[in-house]
């Protein structure tokens, strides 16, 4: 598949666990998560300006409640763009899900710009780690059987690889031998996202790209054994699509955001 000589790419933009809360004056180990997210959108739209579409890959309440995900929805607005909304292990999946039908970003998949996007819920009820039912795996290999040719991404919440940190190990993804034989099955993947990890990280595997990406809030330590965080700045992540299946991926931090961190705490 060739590109077009006046095509340009797609532009996407990746932010994710925000931990909103009902209280605007909602805070996580110090930092109010909703200054932090206008601040991140702010810099998004400094540094890029308007994508051509926003994955949002989880944990987007703290709470979990529907005041939150609104306000969510509400800050998307700044964007003239369509939006996809997937659960973390803070959000409640079904409110979410009823919610983000409000401002149409419910999809689990989406053609756009030569390129096939693949929603996944990570998320398991009552608990941090993640999981994928054999319905949710059914569900990825059909919309990978269906878009053969289109380079695919595919989003999820919980990380499915080993990053190097033992605390965050017991929270991943459960099942990632199942995941991964899915993929395996569908060369046409060029690119695995996902949130939850708070760090940027970015490794190979068969030919496709895996890609964590900072929070919008607060920033967990790379490499730790336990909980820790570290006062880097909030942040996201912006690439750009090719229909070749080329792409270019980049991290970028609100570094102008003023912040107070609680270093010292041992959860969230």
């Amino acid at each position: 598949m060739t590109q077009p000589a006046n095509a340009r790419p797609l532009k996407v933009l990746q932010l994710t666990d925000p931990h909103l809360m009902a209280n605007p004056d909602g805070a996580l180990l110090g930092v109010n998560t909703r200054a932090s997210l206008s601040a991140v959108i702010a810099e998004a739209l400094r540094q890029h300006g308007q994508p051509d579409l926003i994955l949002a890959t989880g944990d987007l309440t703290q709470d979990a409640s529907a005041e939150a995900y609104r306000y969510f929805g509400e800050q998307l607005k700044r964007f003239d763009c369509p939006a996809l909304w997937i659960a973390g292990n803070h959000d409640d999946s079904v409110l979410l899900a009823t919610v983000a039908a409000e401002f149409q970003a419910e999809q689990s998949q989406l053609v756009l710009g030569g390129w096939h996007f693949v929603m996944l819920d990570s998320s398991v009820y009552g608990k941090v780690h993640g999981e994928l039912t054999q319905e949710e795996l059914a569900f990825l290999d059909q919309a990978l059987g269906q878009q053969p040719e289109l380079p695919t991404m595919v989003c999820l919440h919980h990380h499915p690889v080993d990053i190097g940190s033992d605390w965050m190990e017991k929270i991943g993804l459960k099942n990632r031998d199942a995941f991964w034989q899915v993929i395996d099955r569908h060369p046409q993947v060029r690119v695995v996202l996902w949130g939850h990890i708070h760090q940027e990280l970015e490794q190979q595997r068969n030919g496709a790209c895996l890609l964590a990406t900072p929070s919008t809030c607060i920033q967990f330590a790379t490499g730790s054994s336990d909980f820790a965080v570290e006062p880097l700045a909030p942040g996201y992540r912006w690439l750009e699509l090719d229909t070749s299946g080329n792409f270019k991926s980049e991290v970028r931090r609100a570094e102008s955001f003023e912040f107070d961190l609680d270093e010292e705490s041992s959860g969230y």
